[in-house]
């Protein structure tokens, strides 16, 4: 068994306690052939050792159990990947298992805990071949607010369970809170190490703690509702991962976003050579015209531009709410309109920060939208992916952009209003 960190200090933090437990507790006496030793310890039957990144080859070990300990910190830089690559690989050869324990990770530095928790969201979404992962996250909710002291208390209590004081542990969760209002610990820091959120890199365009603070799954959209549709389409890249195509939907008159299909590159070799399925995407259109009323849709035409003519010269003439009067469905994201991209980006960013929208809590459209990066231009913040070669898609934060403009441009027709209960029909008498 193996206790592994990417530092000898960072090890140390759980194996000291570990041999102070194995030396004063009973183990020593119900367990013959047990010594806890400085640097390792002896089993009846094997031994538990810590390893770190330094050490110059893992590879070939037959390890049954391994411990990652503190794996926000295990990066490419320090090694720290590579050796949890290796561990597994070791792992595999035994069927043994491992466990995670890190803190929040911070979004963007490619961490261990990060590609884990990325890994998870493959399996939420069906995405991954295999099932074989148990994710645990303890974290405050989005709303808790660290200048009201019940509410920063409420978020500790949730987020340190049976440790904290109140529950008869042993963390003073009072002493908490006067470490997040100390005006040396950065805002981000509290809500990553105290309140376990994970909030999001320093060039983020929205955080998670804004994006969760809008989610109200809950909220359906019925059939005939009156909707918008943004829509984000690609092609298939000669390198690299092709980027995804998305077709978000919007509630008229209450903003709530819903994504009603994302077409991604599966991983691996199950994912090559794909293209985008066309026809599946325009038959989901077609069926998002039907199900609900549509009233407008901005779509970015780029390498569409044939198939969004189609769509214009099918649904132009009922669509409410029109781009231009000769291409109603035409919105670029890219060219000379960067004026109007930086308002429609900043619009969508001040409306979930200010609650003024909602969203389904759909998991692919949140990692989308907390992929997003802000990148500065000559006309004001736009949004792009970390490097453009980045597996780390943004499609469909750019579709519910184009839904919450069309949205805009509605509200702004007269659309949306609830008709009062009292309208009915005008009867003349002569």
């Amino acid at each position: 068994m193996q206790l592994a960190a990417v530092s000898e200090d960072q090890t140390r933090n759980a194996w000291a306690p570990l041999l102070e437990m194995l030396r004063e507790g009973p183990a020593v006496d119900e367990y013959p052939g047990l010594e806890p030793l400085d640097t390792f310890v002896s089993l009846p039957k094997g031994r538990i050792e810590f390893v770190t990144s330094a050490a110059t080859s893992r590879e070939g070990n037959r390890p049954v159990f391994c411990v990652l300990d503190q794996t926000e910190e295990w990066r490419p830089s320090n090694g720290g990947v590579k050796l949890a690559a290796t561990l597994r690989r070791n792992l595999g050869k035994t069927n043994g298992s491992s466990i995670e324990s890190p803190n929040a990770y911070l979004p963007g530095e490619g961490s261990v805990a990060e590609d884990s928790a990325e890994y998870w969201k493959r399996i939420v979404e069906g995405r991954a071949k295999d099932d074989g992962l148990l994710y645990d996250h303890r974290e405050a909710d989005a709303g808790t607010d660290m200048a009201n002291r019940e509410s920063l208390l409420a978020g500790l209590r949730y987020v340190y369970g049976d440790s904290a004081d109140v529950a008869g542990g042993w963390v003073d969760l009072e002493r908490i809170a006067a470490e997040v209002w100390d005006p040396a610990t950065h805002p981000q820091d509290a809500r990553r190490f105290y309140l376990n959120q994970i909030t999001h890199a320093s060039d983020s365009w929205i955080s998670q703690p804004e994006w969760a603070g809008v989610a109200a799954p809950a909220k359906v959209v019925g059939p005939g509702e009156e909707i918008v549709l943004g829509f984000d389409g690609s092609r298939r890249r000669s390198k690299g991962v092709t980027d995804a195509t998305a077709l978000v939907g919007c509630r008229v008159s209450d903003g709530h976003l819903f994504a009603i299909g994302v077409w991604e590159q599966p991983d691996g070799p199950f994912g090559e050579d794909w293209q985008v399925p066309t026809l599946e995407v325009l038959s989901t259109i077609e069926d998002a015209f039907k199900t609900y009323r549509v009233v407008g849709m901005y779509a970015d035409p780029a390498k569409w531009e044939s198939h969004i003519a189609a769509l214009e010269a099918k649904y132009g003439r009922r669509l409410k709410v029109k781009a231009t009067l000769q291409h109603p469905m035409e919105w670029w994201m890219t060219g000379g309109r960067s004026n109007l991209i930086v308002r429609a980006l900043e619009k969508f960013r001040s409306s979930v920060v200010d609650g003024e929208l909602t969203h389904d809590g759909s998991s692919v459209l949140t990692r989308h939208v907390l992929n997003a990066r802000r990148r500065e231009s000559r006309s004001g913040i736009q949004i792009a992916k970390e490097h453009p070669d980045s597996p780390r898609k943004i499609d469909a934060a750019i579709a519910a952009v184009l839904a919450w403009q069309c949205r805009v441009d509605a509200l702004a027709k007269g659309l949306g209003k609830k008709k009062s209960a009292k309208a009915g029909r005008v009867v003349v008498l002569r």
